[in-house]
């Protein structure tokens, strides 16, 4: 099969798994907040249980080292998304939803560590790297999707319950679409690689670390901090769709750079201080500070995932599947620890303005990481990967 049609397929997983199944509870919010099923403190506990199961599913997925393992959670991810959104349907007041979105986030964290470690290598096997960096479009495509399904909602009058089903009805059309064509696990091995002393993983994982922890408030908050400015009004929900469609014009745009270390490096320290910007722009409390913070934070933020991850194969060809997991572990704690300081925020000061400013610091500090690069080796070590054209695994390679 055409190395293409698995890249698109691809990009529709993460455009259902992250944009439907990890990202629909930010549309959702100003209405299960206004029909009076949580508060806005509930509301950054259930959106930090999404996020301790993406911990969860991320941490889980740096063992998955079999092809049976990838097989199973790439599919069980992908299936979980889209039955636990259809789920929501019948779910009502804080714990029903609380655990939905832990199990969402299980999901779609094996969706998109077992899709980015095998969309990755079949791109660069393909000689189609930028088309593999494409892939990282499909999450905003998705919020565009939910931002402008719950635009319809609202303008018909719907509730929360009828806009999740739909969600879950277009979530399983997507997963029905692309099952046949889905990239297939297989082992190769990798060459070793050089990059700076910034660069190693465990840089790498304090800098996604600070990234998640700075862009997660706006990215959970942003359609009630709008909603609250319109007093709400239609024009509240234009923020999200608007915040999908800039990280996939973002991605896009990134993608066209050249592609070397030093870019890559420079490029990522852009877009975390771009996001930083951003979230300091929010705290302006009317809507041209939300606007800029759409812009600010929405356009580098599916382009600063995908120069990590391109940032990873720079510096650990090795075992990129497993290294995915761990970056995607620490990104987890970083959404984590934001909806918690949101909900202190919000019980200690009535408003997300506090969390708002270390989310703002926190962002700097990450593309502060970057500043100073200084040679240092990488090791050989097998990884699992999508299979090279024309190219055979090695039968006993399996660890």
């Amino acid at each position: 099969m055409s190395p293409l049609i698995r890249l698109v397929a691809s990009f529709i997983a993460l455009m259902m798994a992250m944009g439907i199944g990890r990202f629909a509870l930010t549309p959702q919010m100003p209405h299960l907040l206004s029909e009076g099923q949580i508060d806005l403190t509930g509301a950054g506990l259930i959106a930090a249980a999404n996020y301790l199961g993406y911990f969860v599913g991320a941490v889980d997925s740096i063992f998955a080292r079999s092809h049976h393992h990838v097989r199973g959670r790439l599919y069980g991810g992908l299936w979980l998304c889209v039955l636990l959104t259809l789920a929501s349907y019948w779910a009502h007041g804080f714990w029903p939803h609380l655990l939905l979105r832990f199990g969402t986030g299980v999901a779609s964290a094996w969706a998109l560590v077992m899709i980015t470690g095998l969309s990755q290598p079949l791109a660069l096997a393909a000689g189609r790297p930028r088309l593999g960096a494409l892939v990282f479009a499909g999450p905003g495509l998705g919020i565009l999707l939910t931002g402008l399904l719950a635009l319809g909602s609202n303008l018909l009058g719907q509730s929360s319950a009828t806009l999740w089903l739909v969600y879950g009805l277009v979530a399983l059309v997507m997963l029905l679409a692309i099952l046949p064509f889905l990239p297939q696990p297989t082992l190769t091995v990798a060459h070793a690689a050089h990059a700076g002393n910034n660069a190693s993983i465990t840089h790498l994982c304090w800098i996604y670390f600070l990234f998640g922890l700075g862009y997660i408030i706006p990215a959970t908050f942003l359609s009630q901090m709008a909603s609250a400015q319109f007093k709400g009004a239609w024009q509240a929900d234009l923020f999200w769709p608007c915040f999908g469609l800039a990280a996939a014009i973002g991605v896009v745009v990134v993608s066209l750079r050249r592609n070397n270390p030093p870019t890559t490096r420079r490029w990522l320290m852009t877009t975390l201080w771009l996001q930083a910007a951003g979230v300091f722009a929010c705290l302006l409390g009317n809507s041209w500070g939300l606007a800029l913070g759409v812009l600010l934070c929405g356009t580098p933020f599916l382009a600063c995932m995908m120069l990590v991850m391109q940032r990873l194969r720079e510096i650990a060809p090795h075992g990129y599947q497993r290294g995915t997991g761990l970056l995607t572990a620490s990104f987890a704690i970083g959404q984590l620890s934001g909806p918690l300081l949101a909900s202190v925020s919000s019980h200690l000061s009535g408003g997300l303005q506090p969390a708002l400013v270390v989310a703002g610091v926190g962002l700097l500090l990450a593309g502060g990481v970057l500043v100073s690069p200084r040679p240092v080796a990488s090791v050989r070590e097998p990884v699992l990967a999508a299979p090279t054209p024309g190219k055979t695994a090695h039968p006993g390679s399996t660890r």
